[in-house]
């Protein structure tokens, strides 16, 4: 198994981690195969990056046959667009390692949680947009993310926008000023298929935000799958004992727990 954590480079000249669990190849089973990767964007309000929407989902997806990243990408004091500028750069490293890393270029998700989805939304919105991208000599098509998965997703920058993570993105504390990081209203038809999930009873980021961004992705003919569980708090990451344990039980939620079995589902469809 390969498992490691190595330095991405991204724009101006910084660095940030990348850790790879990838299965090696097997002589009996297929020696050059080539897997689909997801690469996972954990949350923390652009603030901080949360442990357990890291690793344990990394090997969670491993088991639905992925090879998995993990990108710690740049938080406050870092502002916009220096995180989706670290996502694009997991992207086309992971593409350009593709033969190493026994994975398909044509099949790398992105996967973002709470405000990792804001990260994993920018890039599967504005992917063609050369701020993304140019600072590090890249190329649309060495950034493009082939799905997305949307995990109590940050999207929108209105009324019912998770105020601290504008704030920690833009720099800014007026409302106002976060409506134009509104990840649905940079939907177009050339958004990847995306799968998102939510629960109605999330206090911190409404589950307006998943709505509004399925209706979006609805509008432009965009593939899209859509979970809305009645139960559960934000935060719940695998929503298993394996992401809640004995300090935070209030996040295991059985109903929601199926989801990564969906999510792998649905990526093995649409790309």
């Amino acid at each position: 198994m390969i498992a490691k954590r190595i330095e991405v480079n991204t724009s101006g000249g910084a660095q940030f981690p990348l850790d790879c669990y990838v299965a090696d190849a097997m002589d009996e089973v297929d020696p050059g195969i080539r897997r689909p990767a997801v690469i996972i964007f954990p949350g923390g309000a652009y603030m901080r990056l949360s442990e357990r929407e890291a690793e344990p989902v990394a090997l969670r997806f491993m088991t639905e046959g992925f090879n998995a990243f993990v990108a710690w990408y740049r938080v406050a004091p870092n502002r916009y667009p220096l995180p989706q500028q670290d996502a694009a750069a997991a992207v086309a490293w992971v593409r350009a390692q593709a033969d190493a890393m026994h994975t398909n270029p044509d099949r790398i998700a992105v996967m973002g949680f709470s405000a990792g989805g804001h990260v994993a939304g920018s890039l599967g919105t504005l992917w063609q947009h050369g701020e993304l991208w140019q600072d590090m000599g890249l190329t649309p098509q060495d950034v493009r993310p082939n799905a997305m998965a949307l995990c109590y997703p940050v999207i929108t920058g209105g009324a019912y926008a998770h105020r601290l993570s504008f704030e920690c993105l833009t720099g800014e504390s007026d409302a106002k000023a976060h409506e134009a990081y509104s990840v649905e209203k940079w939907v177009t038809e050339q958004c990847p298929p995306t799968f998102l999930w939510h629960t109605f009873e999330d206090q911190s980021v409404p589950v307006e935000n998943s709505l509004l961004m399925a209706q979006a992705l609805h509008a432009h003919g965009v593939t899209a799958e859509l979970h809305a569980y009645a139960f559960g708090p934000h935060g719940a990451a695998l929503a298993n004992e394996i992401t809640s344990g004995v300090k935070m039980p209030q996040y295991t939620v059985e109903d929601a727990a199926v989801w990564p079995g969906l999510a792998a589902s649905f990526f093995k469809k649409v790309m």
